[in-house]
């Protein structure tokens, strides 16, 4: 026998199946499960048995029949740039706050990945199609002619913008007064001999960090050199790299006493360059981070760092991100302000007095002199 010959199709029950169990009109159904307006004033007995015939037919909302009606999916979207083979633990903490946040109000969640921003911001456009109610951009590289170009029905927010967007509120952190008073905390601890590995040069967190850098220098009357400034990138492959150039490029000078990374990721990077060399922190060199993520808290030993309250920031992304959804009809600024978090200097064991006597750079395989 075929097992297909007799079988039923099953099909969803709809409003009509719950207005005819119940004696009454799809409208009718429609009006007090979907609070759908109708000019017919419903019994309560009648809402009692409309009720009852959806529980008894297991009747469930159609979702975008509903989306329809109210112009809302009840979904974020939320868009990225994950570039590194290492975990990303920024992204990792502000996606985390996120997710809290909108299951706390109810709403899914859609990631989209892009390949980077500059190449991928034409499709921003085509993410806005209707199958999100608004998008938020993490740490978004856009110009501001790509900004220009995003979509005026959707609303959008963004952590740690590079440049500010046209009518996208910006939610950033205290970047330039965290890097100067991490300084300012090496500099308290007696270091003089300072080094900063920079993040990703023109971006506008990496330049912030810089100028805190060299205000905290100059407050302490340490004359400033440009050799106290070294290019690296936001990834923790980088502060490897950049660390083993420097230390190849200043065999016999003396090792730093402290070196203050961009981020925690080139911070751990410079860490295992470090170790490969055989110096150790904080006995041989201090090394700080920034952003205070998991991988400050899980190095050996535990990373000094800026702590931005990622998780807390992306949270409010989604509260802001909905607070605009609610009113996308009403005015919107040309120049929204941004939303400024404050930021922590965490002391972990990573970052100790200077050493007694300079360390010298050996010549690679050479040991800890």
């Amino acid at each position: 026998m075929n097992g297909a010959r007799g079988s039923r199709r099953i099909h969803a029950t709809t409003l009509a199946d719950v207005g005819r169990a119940a004696g009454v009109s799809a409208m009718a159904a429609s009006a007090v499960i979907n609070g759908a307006r109708t000019s017919s004033r419903i019994a309560p007995d009648t809402r009692e048995r409309i009720l009852a015939a959806a529980a008894r037919l297991h009747y469930r909302p159609n979702v975008a029949a509903r989306a329809l009606a109210s112009r809302r999916i009840h979904t974020i979207g939320v868009a990225a740039v994950v570039v590194s083979d290492d975990l990303d633990y920024y992204f990792l903490e502000v996606l985390g706050g996120i997710l809290a946040a909108a299951g706390r109000h109810d709403q899914n969640t859609t990631l989209f990945t892009l390949h980077n921003w500059s190449d991928d911001a034409a499709r921003l456009r085509e993410f806005c199609d209707g199958r999100i109610d608004g998008l938020i951009l993490i740490a978004p590289t856009l110009t501001p002619v790509a900004g220009a170009q995003l979509p005026a029905h959707t609303p959008f927010v963004a952590l740690h913008a590079n440049c500010p967007l046209p009518n996208v509120i910006n939610i950033e952190s205290d970047e330039e007064n965290g890097a100067c008073e991490m300084t300012r905390y090496l500099i308290a601890r007696g270091h003089r001999r300072l080094l900063h590995l920079t993040g990703t040069r023109g971006f506008i967190g990496a330049e912030r960090r810089i100028r805190g850098f060299k205000r905290a220098v100059a407050g302490a009357g340490i004359p400033f050199s440009r050799a106290m400034i070294v290019d690296s990138d936001f990834t923790t492959d980088a502060g490897r790299d950049t660390m083993r150039r420097w230390l190849r490029s200043h065999v016999g000078q003396p090792l730093p006493q402290a070196i203050f990374c961009a981020n925690d990721g080139i911070a751990t990077g410079c860490l295992e360059a470090l170790a490969e060399a055989g110096f150790r922190a904080p006995e041989d060199v201090s090394v700080a981070g920034f952003d205070d993520t998991l991988a400050a808290r899980t190095t050996v030993p535990q990373l000094a760092t800026v702590r931005q309250p990622l998780g807390a920031m992306g949270s409010r992304a989604v509260e802001v991100l909905l607070e605009r959804i609610q009113h996308l009809d009403g005015p919107a600024a040309a120049a929204p302000k941004p939303i400024v978090f404050p930021v922590d200097v965490i002391t972990r064991a990573s970052v100790g007095p200077p050493p007694v006597g300079a360390r010298i750079v050996p010549p690679p395989g050479a040991g800890r002199a």
